[in-house]
């Protein structure tokens, strides 16, 4: 050993940054454990890793890795129950046994009996039973022969003929598509780079599908054809308009459509043409590559969304596509498999949850399911074992539930849309890898409901149906549907801080669905300035709404309104909300926590606190508590407690599609089939006074293209240091209206409700208030 050792760089890790796990306070879901830690230097990282029984490491079961590349590991072996430590040193990264530092902080963790085993095979041994032979991406050499036998017996076999009528035909008369061309002044125009990417998706489709088409039915006119669009796209200028930097969207759609053509294609391709397309899949593959793991560095700073999604749309594909020409291809996707296994996702957890929303789940998954099933069929390793995918698939069935609209938060294309077709066939894929019979549910219910989605631009822009229906159907079972009626009343979701609460979630005519937040990922990326903000749907009827629509992100609606806590059914503290800025620390700081939930036989109760979210612009806020009851599946208290250092109006927000009607301290929401009735029950600083507006303020209206406006009340407090707000919220079907009558004390020190309802009486009593 180098008797200079250099002192080991352990900086701090932020908010932004990795953490130094696992530790005590770690909760392990895996076995092994996943190591994660701050970088030593800002680049060129070779580490060793030590696990031992023995804090000393003196035992002779201290376990030793290297070289590790990265700030993150994942052993390739399972570790026995019990208690163990760990600790790393740098290595000389030519000679990778120096040691060169002093060694890192010695952290101990706990292994518990029964978890999943889920390690990773190391560098050297990762790809040793891998085939290099071509096609490799989907459908391996030993599969295709099985699958020209099957069709020439069944057309339908694996949903081949709609496959084959929808998405190859069209391809073989379609002209070829032109280079896009630039923005004006290259200033990004979102219709102008959305319409880019639609285009780049429909090369995709061209050459893969006609690429897997041609190569099946060995047909060689389909070939001819898929061959004439590989060789076309691959004279794109790799640095122009679809290069990564001008429009990440449209490199994605490009760089895969040259992966599948290069891999499907190979044997009708001469030397020259080879050399051709490779050539243009390297410098794309390499565009993203750097980003990632230079520019963007995800495996410190993760919280990069779309360099997280380009592992998956671009590194695997065209890394297994290229990797036996090129050492790259074999370094990227080493990366992006340690990525996978050790930091994935960096947006959720334990639990399954999304932090950006349901919508940006969709996206996410739609491209991690298609990495994941490439590398399982490349080199068997399986990243389904891990917990998260084996529990992710609870959360749109929470809170993205298939009959909601306007009913969850984060970013969404398709605002006003019950939750799309391709919901439901990523939630089938996890119904296909766990069994889990309310997942099959899911998607045959989307099924049910999108019966048009193909010309939609969030999924003609994304996905075709008929391929991913064709790939699912022959590489996983049919999972038996199972309804969701004895799911609990409520589910919190740790990992993300969202809390779904629901009555009747298998029957649409009589379900009832809240939706809160209050989320340590503050308003980060997809994410709003909305903790402790709620959604309520009822009885088929948005009710208290996700206001306003996703133009584009970076739009007038984007930044001035819909990040904006005042688009929220949320409150507003001297007329300021949350921080919802762009700036990535200020954003993950503005964060919530959900303190506590119970269900009862009576009722379910939530409590979040969201005091740091409003602190950037109310630094004089001590504390904002609110609390939720759902009291009998039938109707809501809303309890809102703030104390300042100074005296402060509050704003109560609610938003609805409709005009409201108000009276003195109430309020009614109207739907198709529902309304909801609010009452004001108790403010502490006296009567509100109850503004309704009709207006978007901040926001270009030109971009609604004739959308419509929202409506929003505003309950204002006269001004105080402390407040205490109660709120009933009494979703009713139009036809059966129901009574419900209550009353508390004034004093301000103790309070008791009595909901009274065809003969049942719910009471609440807390002793103290303030």
């Amino acid at each position: 050993m180098n008797k200079t050792l250099i002192k080991l760089y352990q900086p701090k890790n932020g908010v932004l940054n990795v953490p130094y796990q696992p530790d005590e306070k770690t909760a392990i879901i895996e076995n092994p454990p996943r190591f994660t830690w701050m970088p030593a230097k800002l680049e060129d990282d070779v580490y060793i890793v030590e696990i031992s029984t023995h804090p000393e490491f003196k035992h002779e079961n201290t376990l030793s890795y290297k070289p590790v590349y990265n700030n993150l590991f994942t052993p390739n072996e399972v570790l026995e129950p019990g208690k163990y430590y760990w600790r790393y040193a740098l290595l000389d990264s030519q000679n990778h046994d120096t040691i060169i530092s002093s060694w890192s902080e010695i952290r101990p963790f706990t292994i518990s009996v029964g978890l999943p085993e889920t390690p990773l095979l190391d560098r050297k041994t990762r790809y040793e039973n891998v085939s290099l032979a071509r096609p490799r991406l989907w459908l391996t050499e030993k599969e295709l022969p099985s699958f020209r036998d099957r069709l020439k017996n069944d057309a339908s076999y694996c949903h081949w003929d709609a496959f084959y009528e929808n998405s190859v035909e069209k391809y073989l008369s379609l002209p070829l598509m032109e280079e896009p061309a630039p923005y004006p002044r290259h200033i990004r125009v979102a219709k102008l780079w959305r319409q880019m990417y639609l285009d780049c998706q429909e090369v995709l489709y061209a050459i893969r599908h006609l690429s897997v088409a041609g190569v099946i039915l060995n047909d060689k006119k389909i070939i001819e054809k898929a061959k004439e669009w590989l060789l076309h796209v691959s004279t794109w200028d790799p640095n122009g308009t679809t290069s990564r930097d001008y429009n990440d969207e449209a490199a994605f759609r490009i760089a895969g459509a040259l992966a599948w053509g290069y891999d499907w294609l190979y044997s009708y391709l001469s030397d020259e043409e080879k050399g051709l397309v490779k050539e243009q899949l390297f410098i794309r593959t390499k565009q993203v590559a750097v980003h990632v793991m230079e520019h963007s560095k995800i495996h410190q700073v993760p919280y990069d969304s779309h360099a997280v999604r380009s592992l998956s749309s671009v590194l695997i594909p065209c890394s297994i596509a290229l990797f036996e020409d090129s050492p790259e291809a074999k370094e990227w996707l080493d990366y992006t498999l340690e990525y996978y296994s050790g930091l994935y996702t960096p947006w959720g957890g334990a639990d399954g949850g999304w932090a950006e929303g349901p919508h940006y789940w969709l996206t996410g998954m739609s491209y991690i399911i298609d990495a994941i099933n490439l590398v399982r069929k490349f080199n068997g390793y399986n990243l389904y074992d891990r917990p998260f995918f084996h529990r992710t698939g609870d959360f749109p069935l929470y809170v993205y539930p298939p009959n909601t609209s306007r009913a969850s938060f984060g970013d969404h294309a398709n605002l006003g849309e019950l939750p799309g077709l391709k919901v439901g066939y990523n939630i089938r894929q996890f119904a296909g890898v766990t069994g889990n019979g309310y997942y099959q549910w899911y998607y045959e219910q989307t099924k049910k409901y999108d019966t048009n989605p193909y010309d939609k631009f969030y999924n003609k822009g994304w996905w075709d149906f008929y391929f991913d229906d064709m790939m699912y159907v022959h590489d996983f079972p049919t999972v038996e549907a199972i309804e969701p009626k004895d799911i609990p009343t409520v589910k919190w979701f740790k990992d993300v801080g969202w809390v779904a609460m629901h009555a009747n979630l298998d029957n649409p005519d009589d379900h009832i669905m809240y939706l809160t937040k209050s989320s340590r990922y503050g308003s980060i990326s997809h994410s709003h300035g909305d903790q402790n903000a709620f959604l309520l749907h009822a009885f088929g009827d948005p009710l208290a709404i996700h206001s306003g629509y996703y133009i584009a992100f970076n739009s007038t609606m984007h930044n001035n309104w819909r990040r904006q806590t005042i688009s929220k059914n949320a409150i507003l503290i001297d007329g300021m909300g949350q921080y919802a800025e762009k700036d990535k620390f200020h954003a993950i700081a503005a964060s919530g926590q959900i303190k506590k939930v119970e269900e009862h036989d009576s009722h379910a109760y939530v409590c979040a606190d969201a005091t740091k979210a409003y602190q950037h612009y109310v630094p004089y806020l001590t504390s904002y508590i609110r609390e939720t009851y759902f009291v009998d599946q039938s109707y809501f208290v809303i309890i809102d407690s703030i104390s300042l250092e100074q005296e402060a109006e509050i704003d109560w927000l609610i938003h609805s599609l409709n005009e409201m009607e108000l009276k003195r301290q109430s309020f009614v929401i109207n739907g198709e089939n529902a309304s909801l009735d609010g009452r004001f029950i108790f403010s502490s600083s006296g009567e509100l006074n109850l503004t309704q507006y009709n207006d978007f303020p901040g926001v270009d209206l030109a971009e609604l293209e004739g959308d419509s406006v929202h409506w929003r009340l505003q309950a204002k407090t006269q001004a105080a240091k402390h407040h205490q707000i109660v709120t009933l919220l009494h979703p009713m079907k139009k036809q059966e209206p129901k009574y419900v009558s209550y009353s508390m004390d004034d004093q301000g020190y103790s309070r008791q409700f009595y909901f009274t309802e065809d003969g049942k009486t719910f009471r609440i009593e807390k002793e103290k208030v303030f």
